[in-house]
């Protein structure tokens, strides 16, 4: 089972995954974590030139593309063999955040990322995608660390994200479920598990 986690920055994604995978676990079954862009050794220096260079000027449709190279890169060495081997992957951000970042709230064409995306993955989508929704504004003071190149746009910018995530929720509701992330962490976990349980009782086919 694929499963990935999105939303604005500081909307508490990697407190959530790591309190879904210890639930999964508690029930014996094998989770691997993994992080988009990132998670293999091409990943990782894109993310480093996507995220932490804040001096090389890249056109949205260059991101666009490093973005679906990274996630290509992903699939083939850790998820699509994790599934294989009958293990739950989840991930930290996937296709959904390039249709929202650099087309909802960067000006490219949401449907023609989502065909670029489609590509880049061979089809690899996952069974639920878990969006953790507040307001960009609140969400961003929750950050502690020096901000990357995307958090660095503008909370004009990450509000646009925001409702793009929503638009894209209403237009999937069957796959994104958008969570209320400002309350308390255990109170969004349950949530989390809500959405995700029937997936596990209904033994879904690996995507």
């Amino acid at each position: 089972m694929f499963l990935s986690f999105d939303g604005v920055d500081g909307a508490g994604k990697s407190t959530q995954i790591r309190l879904l995978a210890e639930w999964l676990a508690a029930r014996s079954l094998e989770v691997v974590v993994c992080r988009d862009p990132g998670g293999t050794p091409l990943g990782e220096k894109l993310r480093s030139i996507l995220l932490d260079d804040h001096e090389t000027p890249i056109h949205r449709r260059s991101e666009m593309l490093l973005f679906m190279a990274s996630r290509a890169q992903l699939v083939e060495e850790v998820i699509r063999p994790a599934l294989e081997a009958g293990k739950v992957v989840i991930s930290d951000r996937f296709l959904l955040a390039t249709a929202v970042y650099q087309a909802h709230a960067g000006g490219l064409v949401a449907d023609d990322v989502w065909t670029v995306g489609k590509v880049a993955v061979g089809g690899m989508m996952p069974a639920r995608v878990l969006l953790l929704d507040m307001p960009a504004a609140e969400a961003s003071k929750r950050i502690a660390r020096a901000h990357d190149r995307m958090e660095s746009q503008g909370l004009a910018y990450l509000e646009r994200v925001r409702q793009g995530f929503l638009l894209e929720a209403e237009r999937d509701p069957q796959t994104i479920r958008a969570i209320d992330a400002a309350r308390d962490p255990q109170a969004v976990h349950a949530d989390v598990v809500a959405a995700v349980e029937p997936l596990l009782l209904a033994r879904e086919p690996l995507r």
